[in-house]
């Protein structure tokens, strides 16, 4: 049986996003180069698989360079966590962007720079919002 279709990529498409919005178009080989630098060593023709996959569903773009194939992303990267995020909000805080914020607050890994960059956008949302 499929697995159900995502609204956003699987935890290794993501990890190739990454690579790819830091540095693109790449080859087969330098994808699987930088997966393998990340520790997710993968066999050359999983990671030929994975890739057309995601052209497959518009996730990224391919073209032909000689012999090889290139790879760039097609979506941003403010598409892809805007999504996630929505689906994080919706299914494990039932909606509430405010419990999300809260639960940040309670987060050890928050340090002074976060919450003063935090409170800087809070107060720029705050007046934006005033009529």
């Amino acid at each position: 049986m499929p697995r159900p279709k995502s609204a956003y990529p699987t935890e290794l498409e993501l990890q190739i996003l990454k690579i790819l919005w830091r540095q693109s178009p790449l080859a087969v080989r330098e994808v699987r180069d930088s997966l393998a630098a990340d520790g997710r060593d993968l066999a050359h023709t999983s990671v030929i698989t994975t890739l057309n996959v995601m052209v497959r569903k518009k996730y990224l773009r391919r073209r032909r360079d000689g012999n090889a194939y290139l790879f760039e992303p097609r979506i941003a990267q403010e598409d892809v966590s805007r999504r996630v995020l929505d689906d994080l909000v919706d299914r494990v805080f039932d909606g509430s962007a405010k419990a999300v914020v809260l639960g940040l607050f309670d987060c050890d890994a928050l340090d002074a720079s976060d919450l003063k960059e935090m409170r800087r956008l809070i107060d720029k949302k705050t007046k934006e919002q005033k009529p």
